[in-house]
């Protein structure tokens, strides 16, 4: 009843927060979402915090009530020593068995909720990861007559990623070297991208705007300037994207892993 109580009362401090929030404390320190599966991983996150909060609660109250129930009254007097607390030691053992199953059942579930995929997604990127840049991959886009086109870039000059606002896309994620990860801190979504292996999810992004997107596996000497920005825009600008791409000459798939070698700015290999 006391753990009801206090879910109830946890709940009601983060009843106004919101992964669409005006501030930081509001959407609990993530950023504002930015696809239609940010939802189903704030709720985990709102979760989290909520569990937190009852955790908390519970023993800071019984470290208050010990010390004002259990406190010296008098200078000569010792207060009662107790060696055991059955239903204190019940909790302490059954509750934490409790909450990570609860997590576990919520993580399994949204996990599924994350990776569901679309029957016929609107577009289809093949990322490529590779040391130390990333190559995107547009296939079978009809602004370029069915022709594939690639943005790529360099440590030096981070590549681009276009997407259309509201339309889904399949990314195909590959590594020609080592393990990557692909993270757009918007999207509430991460995957690793593995060699000899291709990952695939589906997302749609559903808000227009400029996000920075990186690796978040530690892959390298020059990981942390494995970055790339992400450009969700309207259909129209999206489709005048590939054309530019075409018009430069960026068809087919790009070498990627051959240049990825050497670091653009440095005149050094990052090889070995």
């Amino acid at each position: 009843m006391k753990l009801a109580v206090l879910a109830v009362v946890a709940g009601l401090l983060l009843s106004g927060c919101s992964d669409i929030g005006d501030n930081d404390l509001k959407r609990l320190a993530l950023p504002v979402a930015g696809s239609d599966r940010s939802h189903t991983m704030w709720n985990v996150w709102l979760g989290a915090w909520i569990a937190v909060l009852v955790v908390f609660l519970l023993v800071f109250g019984l470290m208050v009530y010990a010390m004002i129930r259990y406190r010296r009254r008098s200078a000569d007097e010792v207060p009662v020593q107790i060696r055991y607390n059955l239903p204190i030691e019940a909790l302490y053992t059954f509750a934490p068995v409790i909450i990570v199953a609860v997590f576990f059942f919520h993580t399994v579930t949204s996990q599924n909720e994350m990776l569901e995929k679309v029957k016929n997604p609107d577009h289809t990127v093949e990322v490529v990861g590779s040391k130390w840049q990333w190559a995107f991959n547009y296939l079978d886009e009809g602004a370029t007559q069915g022709e594939d086109v690639y943005d790529i870039g360099t440590p030096e000059e981070p590549t681009e990623l276009w997407l259309p606002v509201d339309e889904s896309v399949r990314f195909n994620l590959i590594s020609p070297d080592v393990i990557h990860s692909f993270w757009v801190p918007e999207f509430y979504f991460k995957m690793d991208v593995v060699p000899g292996k291709i990952n695939t999810f589906d997302m749609t992004p559903t808000r227009e705007g400029v996000f920075t997107g990186r690796c978040a596996e530690l892959c390298g000497l020059y990981h942390s300037r494995m970055i790339f920005k992400v450009h969700v825009v309207s259909k129209a600008d999206y489709d005048a994207h590939l054309v530019k791409l075409e018009k430069a000459g960026q068809t087919g798939a790009p070498k990627g892993a051959e240049e990825a070698h050497t670091i653009a700015g440095l005149n050094e290999s990052g090889e070995g």
